[in-house]
């Protein structure tokens, strides 16, 4: 029995699944959208601020301002 060869399709519906972050790098990197990096990381971080600005370290996030 012959096996038939394996398109790169297959290959991608076989292999595990990968988090958001690893699909994101990986994008970047084929196709070179370096500009979207600093975006991302400066709304990662005004998301991180929005998350603590609602917790008890709220008073200490404000005298950084």
């Amino acid at each position: 029995m012959e096996q038939e060869p394996r398109d790169d399709w297959s290959h991608h519906a076989d292999a595990a699944p990968r988090g958001v972050a690893a699909e994101l790098w990986g994008f970047l990197k084929a196709n070179k959208k370096w500009w979207l990096l600093p975006l991302i990381l400066s709304l990662l971080l005004v998301g991180v601020l929005v998350l603590i600005g609602g917790s008890p370290a709220a008073p200490f996030i404000y005298t950084l301002f």
